[in-house]
């Protein structure tokens, strides 16, 4: 397994593990509670990683194809 699918778990604990940390109304980022800015950010940080997974994964792929490893 390659070592960058770890990076998957990072979702993860960051909206989970986070939450009792960001628990609280105050301060306001960008109009919201900042817990409800917390669960949005992980949403699309969670698209960003697993595209970063997809890309590197496809990369590996064409270079195995190649006759690299």
């Amino acid at each position: 397994m390659r070592l960058y699918r770890w990076l998957a778990i990072a979702p993860a604990i960051g909206m989970l593990g986070g939450v009792p940390f960001a628990n609280r109304v105050r301060p306001y980022v960008f109009g919201l509670p900042f817990l409800l800015f917390w669960v949005t950010a992980w949403v699309v940080l969670t698209s960003v990683i697993m595209g970063t997974i997809y890309a590197l994964d496809r990369a590996r792929e064409r270079d195995a194809g190649r006759g690299r490893s």
